[in-house]
């Protein structure tokens, strides 16, 4: 009868099971943790490019080197992949490319200011914060996937990138400036869904990664709802 002693395989189960759900209350802490301090950096960030942006209003040298900024951008970025599993210097970079880009905003935000028009500025910015605030919260209580829609996301971005280089400058014009823009805004909007989602399930390697990403989605949305912005509500 000792063979099969049911309190046995009842108090053996109850070790086991003990054991699993200690496993997954530290993955739950670890992920909680995770997200904690992937959206801390995301603030961190945004404050920091609006820090930027506000300072470089006042600054003349960015309008005239503004592609050798956009170029010192783009180059943070890369940096940012080679150094986020380095403490300190990943938060540094992360943090310089959020002034950076900042700097590189105050461009076109200072064009709107300068020209009487701060109230598009400030506009653009509330719909970029209503917005992302409800894609996050849709995309956290959802139980739709958009984990998968990496690699179409992928080559739309690269898409728009070369129409918007190609419009720039050669083709110069409005109403492809005008598609781009609506198509970017759209575009943004879906990479939030896919971001918040691969952060909530912890599918970032470091947090700095998802903070990166989470700026990218706001500032590009933000962008995007400006430009719209700019030219239905100007008088030309």
């Amino acid at each position: 009868m000792g063979l099969y002693d049911r309190d046995y395989v009842k108090n053996n189960t109850t070790v086991q099971d003990s054991g699993y759900a200690h496993v997954e209350e530290e993955g739950s802490r670890d992920l909680a943790t995770f997200i904690k301090e992937t959206y801390q950096l995301f603030a961190g960030s945004l404050l920091v490019g609006a820090a930027g942006a506000y300072v470089g209003m006042g600054m003349p040298v960015i309008r005239e080197y503004y592609w050798a900024f956009v170029i010192l951008e783009f180059a943070l970025i890369f940096g940012i992949g080679f150094a986020k599993q380095k403490p300190g210097l990943n938060l540094a970079m992360l943090f310089a490319f959020a002034l950076v880009s900042g700097l590189t905003m105050s461009v076109m935000v200072g064009h709107f200011v300068n020209a009487g028009a701060g109230g598009i500025v400030a506009n653009a910015l509330i719909l970029t914060t209503v917005a992302f605030g409800g894609l996050s919260m849709f995309a956290m209580n959802t139980t739709r996937d958009f984990t998968s829609m990496g690699k179409f996301l992928f080559i739309t971005l690269i898409v728009v990138v070369v129409a918007s280089l190609l419009n720039v400058f050669w083709l110069h014009l409005s109403w492809m400036s005008v598609g781009i823009s609506a198509i970017s805004a759209i575009l943004f909007s879906a990479f939030i869904l896919y971001d918040t989602q691969n952060i909530i399930q912890g599918n970032y390697g470091h947090p700095v990664d998802g903070a990166l990403a989470l700026y990218l989605d706001f500032i590009n949305l933000f962008t995007s709802l400006l430009h719209l912005l700019g030219i239905f509500g100007s008088d030309d």
